[in-house]
């Protein structure tokens, strides 16, 4: 009583609890004895000749590691992943704080089950992009559990299927025409109207173009270079001073049309031909790029998409289809089809699927082949003629 009072009684340590007569002692691979009791002795035996086994042909996993909750190992997993791109990291803390942590959070690593897994990720999440991608982070850690000193046996995420995406018509993938793209333009304001035919001309993505800074042309070797992007998250607008993979860096050939599209933003805003290095603390220097907003500021997409859709609406091509999905109203066609449509020339002018490919900024062909180049919309009647060709006129006499 001396030595432990009654008011510290509850801060004594637990002594270990001994339930059985026997007690099975091992050492794990770290050299830490542990011991589990039984009640039996050849159940202790057993789980001996086991365990040391499994040490042995090092498969051995402590179980009490596996005790921690799935937001505890959040915690240490997540810090100790590299560094990603802006985007790509808010996706991934937006898909474990809005799907994962609300329903696994509190669960045990050892508890999780791919039965239940599985029904939660086909019942409770929705939309395929979703599924794949909140998949794909809840895999990346399980299968960091199991290589951190085996805190579980296996991912029960691993096999883990999510039904194919939405099948689309061709017509819903087919781009608009270049005859479309000219009607689309005829009922643009006159001011975006060097950006549209540049954007069909060059294919860029929409942060490639609105990025493009006038000290990356060259108008004497008829191209310029793709060296960055503007991206927005959240939001917020940010230089990446890298495109979406290492074969976004090219060199994009410069038609006479986008030549003079180039030279009419030019002659209207005069941007000064330096390029600005990246991490300098400063704005995104605007007074260099070349396509620009109405008020000389940045060009963001939400603000440009409130003049596309009269513009496609004006042309009488707008099409607008609510996603059984997500619930969202999409339209077509977007902006990004322009790009479509110069993959489509590329392919009609027999330009070689490499050369595309290194244009277009991919890393693989097979993407350009099935993705950006389409068939032209008379195909069926083309293969009709080879089929059936259509009989002969018939020759008649003329008085002369």
């Amino acid at each position: 009583m001396e030595k432990y009072p009654p008011e510290t009684h509850g801060q004594r340590k637990r002594r270990r609890d001994c339930v059985g007569s026997w007690q099975a002692r091992y050492r794990d691979p770290a050299g830490q004895q542990k011991a589990k009791n039984f009640t039996k002795k050849g159940d202790a035996d057993d789980f001996l000749d086991d365990v040391r086994t499994r040490v042995r042909r090092r498969t051995y996993n402590d179980p009490k590691r596996g005790e921690i909750t799935l937001t505890a190992w959040w915690d240490m997993w997540w810090p100790a992943q590299p560094p990603r791109a802006v985007t790509t990291t808010n996706r991934k803390l937006s898909n474990w704080t809005a799907h994962i942590e609300p329903k696994w959070g509190k669960w045990r690593l050892c508890d999780l089950e791919y039965m239940e897994l599985q029904g939660w990720l086909t019942r409770e999440v929705k939309g395929h992009h979703t599924r794949k991608k909140v998949l794909e982070l809840l895999n990346a850690m399980l299968r960091g559990a199991v290589k951190d000193g085996k805190r579980i046996p296996f991912n029960p995420a691993a096999e883990i299927e999510i039904e194919a995406p939405p099948k689309k018509h061709a017509d819903d993938l087919r781009p608009p025409s270049r005859e479309q793209c000219a009607s689309i333009r005829e009922h643009t304001p006159m001011y975006y109207r060097p950006l549209l035919v540049f954007l069909e001309q060059t294919g860029l993505r929409w942060g490639e173009a609105t990025g493009l800074r006038w000290g990356n042309v060259d108008l004497e070797a008829k191209h310029f270079k793709v060296k960055e992007v503007l991206s927005e998250d959240k939001g917020t607008l940010f230089r990446k001073p890298a495109p979406k993979s290492t074969a976004g860096f090219r060199t994009v050939p410069l038609t006479p049309d986008a030549i003079a599209a180039v030279l009419t933003m030019v002659g209207r805003w005069r941007p000064a031909d330096t390029v600005s290095p990246f991490g300098d603390g400063k704005d995104l220097h605007a007074d260099e790029l070349i396509f620009r907003g109405p008020q000389g500021g940045v060009l963001t997409r939400h603000n440009f998409r409130r003049t596309w859709i009269p513009a496609i609406q004006g042309a009488g091509l707008a099409r607008q289809v609510t996603n059984p999905e997500t619930g969202r109203d999409e339209w077509w066609p977007r902006v990004h089809d322009l790009r479509h449509v110069f993959a489509t020339w590329l392919k009609d002018l027999g330009v070689q699927e490499k050369e595309a490919q290194t244009i277009l900024g991919h890393d693989r062909g097979s993407k350009v082949t099935w993705i950006y180049q389409h068939s032209p919309e008379d195909v069926a009647a083309q293969v009709l003629e080879m089929m059936a060709p259509a009989p002969p006129p018939v020759r008649t006499l003329r008085a002369v």
